[in-house]
């Protein structure tokens, strides 16, 4: 499964009205520990799980996403389950941290 660049504009049609879990990366060109953390998203993203989104933000693009969200640094992981903000996890995280995060909320 694709990586959705999810924007302002789309946010709402592609995570808030999506029944099911949506795994949202907050991050920017220009951040290290986002370009580490990507192919975390890449494996997560084209391992197909069922009801799984995978998107990114790019927080310079879209500054009042991450302010809504309060992301102060990045990367951010926000992870969105039937369109409410369920978790929440700050840096470079492995996939089995990140799938934990998932699981729990399935």
């Amino acid at each position: 499964m694709a990586i959705v660049t999810l924007t302002q504009q789309n946010f709402e049609s592609e995570v808030l009205n999506n029944k099911g879990i949506v795994l949202v990366d907050f991050w920017a060109t220009w951040c290290g520990p986002c370009k580490m953390f990507a192919p975390v998203m890449d494996e997560i993203a084209a391992d197909n799980i069922p009801d799984l989104k995978v998107g990114k933000v790019d927080v310079d693009e879209n500054q009042d996403l991450a302010g809504k969200y309060k992301v102060m640094s990045i990367p951010t992981v926000g992870i969105f389950k039937d369109g409410k903000l369920a978790a929440t996890s700050v840096g470079v995280k492995s996939k089995k941290e990140i799938m934990e995060l998932i699981n729990n909320l399935k």
